[in-house]
This record gives structure tokens, sequence and C-alpha cells, in this order.
């Protein structure tokens, strides 16, 4: 099994079959697998404090409760994606 060192070794594939046929006989090199992976995002954050409506509130809970979400995260994010098109 060919091991690869480094992203340059791995070639452009144009179909999944050629994909599919190279990585079954290599594999990554252990160090170059942990650089690929996502790390936690360490950035320090800002608590800071919102007073809503309990209704609204009520209505934002049960909104990231069906999608499984935290309503907190969910808020950020859609903060987040309203300040993007904002920008």
């Amino acid at each position: 099994m060919k091991v690869i060192n480094s992203w340059s070794e791995v070639p452009h594939f144009d179909t999944e079959e050629e994909e599919a046929v190279f990585w079954a006989e290599a594999r990554l090199e252990v160090r170059l697998m942990n650089g690929s992976l996502l790390k936690a995002d360490t950035r320090e954050s800002t608590t800071i404090t919102l007073r809503f409506d309990p209704r609204l509130l009520a209505r934002i809970k049960r909104i990231a409760r069906s999608r499984y979400l935290n309503y907190q995260s969910m808020i950020k994010q859609w903060l987040s994606e309203r300040l993007e098109k904002e920008l």
C-alpha cells in the first residue's frame, strides 16, 4: 500500500471510479491526516446579554429543537448569516 506524505502526491481524478481505485491502494500518512482535521475554534468569545420577549424566545427554542440545535448556537448562526448578507 502506498503511503501519501504530501497532498501534491494525490492526482486529479476525472471520475469517482478513478479516485476509488487510487484510494484502494493508497493511504494518508498519519501526520498529514491529522493536519487536515478540522480543529476547534479556540478564539476567545465575548459573553453578551440579550433580552427577548418570552414568546419570541419560546418560538426560537421550538425552531432550534426541531433542527436538533442549541438555541444559542442557532441564534449565532442566524446572526452570522445575516452579517454576511449585509456585507
